[in-house]
């Protein structure tokens, strides 16, 4: 694989992955900078550079964020962006895949970006349950605050260092997933002692 596609593979990363934060500051982020060539979408995805697109996930983007100022209102939502973010995911990572097969391109896209996306929201959808639970709701705003932050950054980072960015998402989601792994694990085994 070409250095190129490398490093557009590590930016659909990094931007499928700040799905799981929030579903539209990345496609935001990716349609700004597909604009600035410096987002490198294959052919079929040129529309992400346009500005409707532009338009249309600003406006997402600032609904999305005031949202989640209101309480509650922000864990119904994690329910209805959680397949949202997996599909964010999966067409971002796509978008910039330099693969000709498309169903391999699109299979490959939901499993790495979708993924990706996927495991982050888990871990947003958790911290935001925990908040709700020992806040009354309260912390929820520092919550948001902090993911909003996490968006923006690292999709912004994607762009400028998006190999250091890709290993350190993967790096992270296989921490989580092994540490959750086997409190799950623990769990079941647990349960079935006890019946």
């Amino acid at each position: 694989m070409e250095k190129e596609a490398i490093i557009a593979v590590a930016i659909g990363i990094g931007l499928s992955a700040s799905c799981g934060f929030r579903v539209f500051v990345p496609m935001l982020v990716a349609s700004i900078a597909a604009k600035a060539g410096i987002f490198p979408v294959q052919e079929g995805f040129q529309w992400l550079a346009g500005w409707p697109a532009i338009f249309c996930f600003g406006t997402a983007t600032a609904v999305e964020i005031l949202a989640y100022y209101i309480p509650f209102v922000d864990n119904l939502l994690d329910t209805i962006t959680t397949p949202l973010a997996i599909g964010a995911g999966t067409l971002l990572l796509t978008s910039v895949l330099p693969i000709d097969s498309e169903m391999l391109k699109w299979v490959t896209g939901f499993i790495a970006g979708g993924g990706a996306a996927a495991a982050v929201q888990g871990g947003s959808v958790m911290t935001r349950l925990a908040s709700s639970k020992f806040t009354a709701g309260t912390g929820n705003a520092v919550v948001a605050t902090g993911e909003h932050a996490a968006a923006f950054g690292t999709s912004v980072l994607s762009l400028f260092i998006p190999l250091i960015v890709a290993v350190v998402i993967v790096l992270l989601i296989t921490w989580f997933i092994l540490k959750f792994g086997k409190k799950l694990v623990r769990r079941r085994t647990l349960t079935e002692g006890q019946k």
